[in-house]
């Protein structure tokens, strides 16, 4: 028995300073995580970029960081990161495929953020569907008319033309 606890103890030595890395690393990617997503949302405050697009990007970059950290973090305590990786990738590939619809919603969505066709208070026809931009978000794009209130898909937006009616510019009233 105390020959199992020597041994244990031993192990544990060695094993020690290569755990403390591993430990120290993962830490380390926390923190850059941290300190990305708060620099993406302060650039994209800067910029003036749409609220919902800044929050996408903060969060791919804060998951990417720490999807890195982890897997520098095994890898430096010997496990082998091949499988990790490859299997990474193709449920990254079988995800991408399944919500392929939404992923093509989401990334119409970031370009019509980006490059502003139209503005909320614009009149559009897209499709055979007509109204007032309301919202516009990273899935779809919010029209009102008269009757009802439409959800076009983003990605719609994309692929069928649009006809932009631009909103009358607000007049301030002259004092009378």
């Amino acid at each position: 028995m105390e020959e199992l606890r020597r041994e244990a103890l031993s192990q544990a030595i060695v094993w020690m300073p290569t755990f403390l890395v591993a430990l120290g690393l993962l830490i380390l990617f926390l923190v850059l995580s941290r300190a990305a997503h708060f620099g993406v949302l302060r650039i994209v405050e800067r910029t003036r970029a749409h609220g919902p697009l800044g929050e996408l990007l903060a969060s791919i970059a804060r998951i990417s960081l720490i999807l890195l950290g982890l897997i520098t973090a095994l890898g430096t305590l010997g496990v082998n990161i091949m499988g990790i990786v490859a299997g990474l990738g193709l449920t990254g590939f079988a995800l991408g495929f399944a919500l392929k619809d939404s992923i093509s919603n989401l990334l119409a969505g970031v370009m019509i953020l980006l490059y502003r066709p139209f503005e909320v208070g614009d009149r559009i026809d897209v499709g055979g569907l007509g109204g007032r931009v309301t919202h516009v978000n990273l899935r779809y794009t919010e029209l009102e008319s008269e009757s009802e209130r439409v959800l076009v898909p983003n990605s719609k937006m994309l692929t069928d033309p649009i006809r932009v009616a631009k909103a009358p510019p607000a007049t301030a009233s002259s004092p009378g």
